[in-house]
């Protein structure tokens, strides 16, 4: 899953880029609304959920927001802001935001608030997803397979984690590579290929179906 951070205050942002990668995610920065509008309204849209400040410079975030939703773009997107106003708050809700945390914010709060937002955008109620004997805990990062924990690396991890949230439907290999890496990562399109074949050796037989010349299926092999 990635993950865009729009923050201008640069520690802030450093530690919220660590700490979100430390979960797992691919992490891209964005200092003003200029940039950040530009990375969000890219397409395909890249982005699974964004983090985003409403004091901005060059451009504020509840504007970024506003050309956004405008545009149409879906993402689901959890606003920071230092003001601490009922009226900023709905602004931002009104304006299309999902979510919000008022600064100061213990960080287990806003991942807990983006897995859940990254869940119901992919139509899951519940912290775990499930795929035949697999499971896989948005909270811990773990997987198991028939309650046996599973070994996997980190890129291993981000290509399940992307096809259970999106279990069932057909996802391409540029869709993949879109969403598993940051977008200053130096990205190899045949790596994707090598994660899957890693993947089914460790999964059940069946799990992850290649339909050729579109991409890959999570399935239920039961």
């Amino acid at each position: 899953m990635r993950v865009l951070v729009v923050e201008d205050e640069p520690t802030l942002a450093a530690q919220l880029a660590a700490a979100l990668g430390d979960e797992g995610y691919a992490v891209d920065v964005a200092r003003n609304g200029v940039h950040a509008h530009c990375l969000g309204d890219a397409d395909p849209q890249p982005f699974d959920a964004v983090v985003l400040d409403l004091g901005l410079p060059q451009m504020d975030g509840l504007t970024v927001l506003k050309k956004w939703r405008a545009s149409g773009r879906t993402v689901p997107v959890l606003i920071l802001t230092a003001r601490d106003n009922w009226h900023d708050k709905v602004a931002g809700i009104d304006a299309g935001a999902d979510d919000y945390l008022t600064k100061p914010f213990h960080t287990e709060e806003l991942l807990a608030r983006l897995r859940a937002l990254i869940r119901r955008a992919g139509g899951h109620a519940s912290a775990d997803l499930r795929c035949g004997p697999v499971v896989l805990d948005t909270r811990t990062s773990r997987v198991t397979v028939d309650g046996r924990a599973l070994s996997l690396t980190s890129h291993e991890f981000r290509v399940l984690d992307y096809l259970m949230h999106h279990r069932g439907r057909i996802v391409s290999r540029s869709e993949l590579i879109d969403h598993i890496y940051a977008q200053d990562f130096d990205r190899d399109s045949n790596t994707v290929e090598v994660f899957i074949a890693r993947l089914r050796k460790k999964l059940p037989p069946g799990l992850i179906e290649t339909e050729r010349g579109l991409g890959y299926r999570l399935v239920d092999p039961q």
